[in-house]
């Protein structure tokens, strides 16, 4: 039983080891990457350019582009950032946002811009299951404060988000109703 324990682990790790080695070289903005890029948002992302795994692409970018190449330029080179006592957009406007704890569980979801001048513009409504939380977010969306925007070759440039508040925090959203006939 142990040499099959022993022998599994062996295998798992080999396994682990091959997958890791399989993974393509992601450059962002010019710079390589040891993470995927599944964790830029796609609104941020202005192109993707893949390469293969050619002796061309070999001899520019090393051995560690044996599995092919991903470059990837965003829209800005930093991106925007919102700047009070430490916490995200998000967790601002929940703050802002005067919501009861025996309210019932309400959620908001917006698209918005960050312009160059670093205000922030609510470009579409994704979602609202209460008219109220949605009235009372986006008057604290209008009321935050300014953003350092996002830069590009050292000029401030738009960029989007999408904000999430679903209050009281913790509270889980009540199942929809369905109708069903037979």
């Amino acid at each position: 039983m142990k040499k099959y324990v022993i022998l599994f682990l062996v295998v798992l790790s080999v396994a682990v080891s091959i997958a890791q080695q399989q993974q393509p070289l992601y450059i962002v903005n010019g710079q390589p990457t040891t993470e995927g890029i599944d964790r830029i948002p796609p609104e941020d992302i202005e192109r993707i350019e893949t390469l293969p795994a050619d002796e061309e692409t070999i001899a520019r970018y090393g051995l560690q582009a044996s599995n092919g190449v991903v470059l990837v330029t965003l829209r800005y080179d930093k991106p925007a950032r919102f700047d009070v006592d430490g916490m995200t957009f998000g967790e601002y406007i929940a703050r802002q946002v005067k919501w009861k704890a025996d309210d019932p569980a309400a959620r908001v979801v917006l698209r918005y811009t960050v312009t160059p001048e670093g205000r922030t513009v609510v470009a579409a409504e994704l979602e609202s299951t209460d008219n109220r939380l949605k009235r009372r977010v986006l008057k604290a969306v209008e009321e935050a404060p300014d953003w350092h925007p996002a830069m590009k070759e050292g000029l401030p440039v738009a960029s989007e988000g999408v904000l999430r508040i679903q209050l009281p925090e913790g509270k889980p959203m009540p199942r929809q109703m369905e109708l069903v006939f037979y």
